[in-house]
């Protein structure tokens, strides 16, 4: 017998720089600080319209240093967006902030790459309409990503499913820093 989880929660991270970390989270993809632990030197963030305790954590390590390349660990974090939109929006604030590495197209999903501070890896995609993966059904593809051409075919199509909206965040949980 089996269980299967219904998703991945949340996903916990050593960094070498707790508070450089924190800062990179809050103000690239907008995360809150939802606690901050001394005793562990923790951190815990949350998308604001995921209605999760928390999405990511931070666990401080002074002098931490990154895995070889080509090594044994976590490849990358996948966060979705809502819209093509959001996609392009994201690309430049990762550009913006020095962290933007790639983008693809993989089908059913088109995605822009990015590494935080400590070379942690992650993805931000725009999932494709369900009824419109076709051929993608099955397929993990790696191709050229057309954002400009992907944003003329689905400009204002919501992928995401239900996410919790800013209206609906309560006030004392929009604390961003430290």
């Amino acid at each position: 017998m089996s269980i299967s989880p219904v998703r991945l929660n949340h996903a916990v991270l050593v960094v070498a720089d707790l508070d450089r970390s924190v800062r990179f989270y809050t103000e690239v993809f907008n995360m809150e600080l939802s606690s901050r632990e001394p005793q562990l030197n923790a951190a815990f963030l949350r998308l604001p319209r995921s209605g999760n305790h928390h999405d990511l954590g931070l666990m401080g390590l002074a002098g931490a240093t990154p895995p070889p390349a080509r090594s044994v660990g976590l490849y990358h974090l996948g966060w979705q967006l809502d819209t093509i939109e959001e996609l392009v929006e994201l690309r430049e604030i990762l550009i913006n902030a020095g962290a933007f590495t790639g983008e693809s197209s993989h089908g059913a999903t088109k995605s822009v790459y990015g590494s935080d501070p400590d070379g942690h890896g992650f993805e931000v995609m725009w999932m494709l309409p369900r009824e419109a993966w076709g051929k993608y059904e099955n397929a993990a593809v790696v191709e050229e990503l057309d954002l400009r051409g992907e944003v003329a075919a689905w400009s204002g199509r919501r992928t995401a499913g239900e996410i919790v909206h800013e209206s609906a965040v309560a006030p004392e949980s929009t604390s961003r820093t430290a």
